[in-house]
């Protein structure tokens, strides 16, 4: 059985597919929803810097392996390489396996083991494994040659930055869904007075849209100023 450390991280609701904004990464999502659905390759290897998307779309993947009535596990290194590297036992029993920033398992032997023997179980029971990183395989700084092997076997991907006009897309789109109007000049307003990191852009709006609500204000640049207090 898989440890039940594993089954209580979570899934955000609205890490979807639909709302990523794939921009030059199509063929990457192509991918992944096709691993997601049970079709498509047996690993998918991908790497990007923080706040390039790198979990959403791991947990969109889950999210999409659900809708196919494919079991799937979320597993975020960061929170978990504290912990034992059981938690890699039973893996093999789901059929997509979702494993975030592996490089935090380099240098470490148990964990490298661990993994690399989780890989065959997977692989010999027929599953799905995706996996994240902020580098390639052979830049991992991994002891083990077979593991880097191992993760070399499927596609690799390397996530392609926004350019500003993507990223303005991707804001008035995440603010219609959340039921708010930006227009152009306060999209571009925010991206010159925040820090372009997505994440931040995305915790701004989160702001703005509690706010917006608060005060039954509309999106102007000295509501925004004031909120933001930029």
């Amino acid at each position: 059985m898989i440890n039940q450390l594993t089954l209580g991280v979570g899934l955000k609701d609205e890490a979807t597919f639909a709302n990523y904004y794939a921009g030059q990464n199509g063929p990457l999502i192509q991918e992944l929803k096709k691993t997601a659905s049970g079709v498509g390759d047996r690993v998918i290897y991908f790497c990007g810097s923080g706040g390039q998307g790198c979990t959403h779309l791991l947990q969109a993947s889950c999210h999409e392996a659900t809708h196919h009535k494919q079991t799937s596990v979320y597993l975020p290194m960061a929170s978990l390489i504290e912990y034992s590297p059981a938690i890699f036992d039973g893996l093999e029993s789901l059929m997509l396996i979702c494993i975030d920033d592996v490089h935090l398992i380099a240098g470490r032997p148990q964990w490298e083991e661990a993994f690399f023997h989780a890989y065959n179980r997977i692989h010999d029971a027929g599953g799905r494994l995706i996996v994240t990183a902020n580098v390639m395989p052979k830049s991992l700084g991994l002891a083990l040659p077979d593991l880097v092997s191992r993760l070399s076997w499927g596609v690799a991907f390397q996530l392609q930055s926004l350019t500003d006009a993507e990223k303005l897309a991707v804001l008035v789109m995440r603010a219609d869904r959340r039921g708010m109007t930006l227009s152009e000049e306060v999209g571009k307003f925010i991206l010159n007075h925040c820090p372009r990191h997505m994440s931040t852009l995305f915790a701004a709006l989160d702001a703005l849209d509690k706010a917006s609500l608060a005060a039954q204000r509309k999106l102007t640049i000295p509501f925004v100023k004031t909120v933001l207090q930029i």
